[in-house]
Formats: structure tokens, sequence, C-alpha cells
């Protein structure tokens, strides 16, 4: 059998074989164990869990929020092409009725199984719309509501569960610890378009909010006199943190700040794609907004603000890797198990071992794909 340099649940790489059956892996080989350095040195291909991106809205001119079944097929394929075997999209601050549709039609998607050649749909991201005014970024601030638990469940039932992150700005949210403490067990909250200053952030993380939606963008800051919603991530030790690393949105020194400060096994890297992504530069829309995309920047045409990226998760880990000196073993993590954890879906996927979906990629010594496993098969 062919030998790989695998990176396995261990955190580790090894010379070795892997087997398939019926969709999972059967059997992982380990023959030998690799540094990160002694793996790079060595001409095998790398055998990588397939990439999940749970925090995504889209690609090839089309949107999630676009309310049609052809955008979450064209999003799927996308991904799944990328190196992206596990999606979990995000919704726009929209509508009530405009996000009914669009959850409805992920669910009977969803019910339909699995899809060879499409991203297996893991789960929803609601980016908002219980967000904040003064941090609203990209979002579209006549569509923002305050926390309500009716329009949670409202979201929770349309999607027929698939809905697995909520965001929430607590400053602007009167009672959101009650809102956080009976979302609990329902969906994960996240801090997300946030001005919370660091006492409020940690007054949500303690109550039970897990998650913090691109860190460093659109929240308050870390100041060495006023932590912010970022201080109160990394002081929070059970919350994940999502991290763009498009070589847009953070700079590659706070990239290497927040693994420092959080650790590997916090940090879960994310596209935030827009529709624009893979297409050529010019106005695109964003929930009823202008977008301009010039290269690798998209922003909106009025005011200025810094939208979403033109990347992939992928790319994102590569970037990270060559461009940003983080090891490739914590890229791994953060774009894999990472996420998984954080969706609450890692007995299934998000790693090399016997039992779980045998989902995953081959790269080569430039970290470049080479080819693509679905449920043990092939993508072509």
């Amino acid at each position: 059998m062919k030998k790989y340099k695998i990176f396995v649940e261990d955190k580790k790489f090894y010379l070795g074989t892997i087997s398939s059956e019926e969709g999972q892996f059967s059997a992982v080989h380990l023959e030998q164990e690799l540094s990160e350095e002694e793996a790079f040195s060595r001409e095998e291909e790398f055998l990588i869990p397939g990439l999940i991106d749970i925090h995504f809205h889209g690609c090839l001119g089309q949107d999630f929020c676009d309310g049609k079944r052809e955008a979450i097929e064209c999003l799927a394929k996308y991904e799944i092409e990328h190196g992206v075997t596990g999606i979990c999209p995000a919704t726009l601050t929209l509508a009530l009725e405009d996000l009914d549709t669009v959850l409805s039609l992920a669910k009977d998607y969803a019910e339909e199984g699995e899809k060879p050649g499409e991203a297996r749909l893991l789960g929803i991201n609601m980016e908002g719309p219980f967000i904040s005014h003064v941090k609203k970024g990209a979002q579209n601030e006549k569509y923002i509501l305050k926390c309500d638990e009716k329009i949670l469940t409202r979201f929770i039932e349309k999607s027929g569960g698939l809905v697995k992150f909520v965001g929430l700005a607590p400053e602007e949210n009167p009672g959101f610890e009650d809102f956080i403490k009976k979302a609990k067990g329902r969906v994960k909250i996240s801090l997300a378009h946030t001005n919370a200053d660091f006492q409020t952030a940690l007054l949500a993380y303690r109550a039970g909010a897990s998650h913090a939606v691109h860190l460093f963008n659109a929240m308050t800051g870390l100041d060495h006199r006023n932590p912010g919603v970022v201080g109160a991530t990394v002081e929070s030790k059970e919350v994940y943190a999502e991290l763009i690393t498009d070589g847009i949105h953070v700079h590659p020194v706070m990239v290497r700040a927040a693994f420092a400060l959080l650790g590997e096994d916090r940090v879960v890297l994310i596209s935030d794609s827009l529709r624009s992504t893979g297409m050529p530069d010019g106005i695109y829309d964003l929930g009823g907004q202008k977008v301009q995309k010039e290269g690798k920047r998209c922003t909106l045409v009025e005011g200025g603000n810094l939208a979403g990226s033109v990347s992939n998760v992928f790319d994102c880990m590569k970037t990270a890797v060559q461009l940003m000196k983080i090891p490739f073993r914590s890229a791994i993590l953060a774009s894999t198990i990472n996420p998984a954890k954080a969706l609450g879906v890692e007995k299934t996927v998000g790693s090399i071992s016997v039992g779980k979906k045998a989902d995953y990629l081959l790269l080569d010594n430039e970290l470049n794909l080479k080819a693509v496993y679905q449920s043990g098969k092939e993508i072509e």
C-alpha cells in the first residue's frame, strides 16, 4: 500500500497507510513518527483530514442567503473542490421572512443525505440578527433585532435543528445572560459584531456563550487597559475563536498572537467568503448592500467598511503556514478538529481515526492540493 505522511488525532505526523470501508476509516497503520521538519523533508504526500469551514457566505456569484437551492449546491461543490469537506455556512442580517426561506431550504437539502461531490452540510452559523449597530460591519443595520427566545426557537424549527451558532452583541441586549442560559443545549451562542467591553463579554461567556466570531474583526480589540472582547475571549478557556487568515482581515503578527494567547486547540480558521469569491473584480450584492471587490479585498461601496473575503479555508490554512509562519500542525488543527469540536460533530468528522468519515486530502510539500476524498472515494 502507498505510504503517506499522515496527521492523526495525537497531533503528530506519521509515515503510514490508511484503509476505508463503507465510507469510514477502517484502519490507520502508523509506522514511524515524524517531526514537522522531517515530514517536509520527505517526498511522500501529506494525508490530512478534510477541512471544515464554519463561517462563509458564498462563492461564484452565489450566496447562501439567496434563498435558492442552486446556491447551496454551488457552495457545496466549490468548497469540496477546494479541500473543504464539511461546511457550516453563515447567514446575513436579513428580514425574518427571508431567513425563514434560507433555513427551510437548508433543512430540505440536508435531509436528502450525503451527496457525492458536495461538501457535507454540518450546520448553519447565524451571524445576525442580534448584533450591534456600532459594530455592524457589512451587515444590514435595518434588520438588526434584540435577542428573543421566540425568534431563536423559530430559527431552530425552520432549520430542522441545523442552526448551530447564533451571534449576539450582549451590550445591546438587556437580559442577555438569561437568553444565553436558556439557549444552552439548543444552540451555541457566539459573540458577534459586538461593541461589548471586557466585563460584559466576560459575563456573556460565563453565562454560557462559547464562541467568538472572526476574532479582532467587528469587536472591541485588545488594549492594555481595556482588553475588550478579545481579552475576554483569551480569559475564557472553553471558548473557540474564529480567525480569518486571508492576509487581509488580520495582520500576521496578530494571527501569531492569537495562536500564542489562545493555544492551537481553540483557534478556528474561517474564510468568511462572499459571493465574489472566484469572480472578477466588480460590484456584488451582500444582503441588499453593494460590495466592491478589488483583488483580494472586499469593501462596502457606501462607507468603505471591510466586508468578507474572497478566499476559502484551504487557502487560509496555506496562507497561515507559508506567509504567517504558523506551524503546519497548528493550522491543520484549526481547520479540522477544532471546528468539528466547536460544532459538536467531532465524533464523526475532523480527524483521521477509525470509525470516522473517510474525508481526507492529499497535499504535496508546497501544500498544493493534490486530491480530495469523500467517504473514501476520490472526488473527480
